[in-house]
């Protein structure tokens, strides 16, 4: 049993000297011979006239999936998103309502705050923003810009809960 264990001991010494003396370009190198693309993968939802997840190119921006998702639809508010932004891998985008669609006769837009430049009394007037939370939307705008409404789930006090609850009702851009 012994003769045996040493035996395969050397064998594997052996093979792994002989494994370290092959030039490894021998084979080629397979990622120089083959072209690699890398993607991103985005959803979209709300008022798109197919939501969804797209797998879209490196550079690509909202612009881009919106295109890929077949266009908003004519519900979409235009101030609750920016047409340039630059993707990121895995992001998710949420495209706000401008009117209530649950009101038969939704003829008046939505009331909205801008969440990078209304107060804070404008700010409370929305349900989910209490006077904590607007203080912490103002200070957390001092430091960074809004570049879309999924950005206010970095404010200390917002989750998804509360994006949930909030997302009809804010906007990154004033008319």
């Amino acid at each position: 049993m012994i003769k045996i264990i040493i035996g395969v001991i050397v064998a594997a010494i052996v093979l792994i000297v002989i494994l370290q003396s092959i030039d490894p370009e021998v084979g080629g190198n397979i990622t120089n011979t083959a072209e690699v693309y890398e993607m991103l993968t985005v959803s979209v939802s709300g008022e798109v006239v197919k939501p969804g997840t797209y797998i879209l190119d490196l550079d690509s921006s909202l612009s881009n999936l919106i295109d890929a998702a077949s266009g908003v639809t004519s519900n979409a508010d235009a101030l609750a998103f920016d047409l340039s932004y630059l993707l990121e891998n895995n992001q998710s985008f949420y495209i706000a309502p401008k009117y209530d669609m649950s009101d038969v006769c939704a003829i008046e837009p939505i009331n909205k705050v801008n969440i990078n430049s209304d107060d804070k009394e404008t700010l409370m007037s929305v349900n989910g923003f209490g006077s904590a939370i607007s203080d912490a939307v103002i200070a957390y705008r001092a430091d960074h810009e809004f570049k879309r409404i999924e950005d206010i789930k970095n404010v200390s006090g917002i989750g998804n809960a509360t994006f949930e609850k909030i997302k009809n009702y804010i906007t990154i851009r004033s008319v």
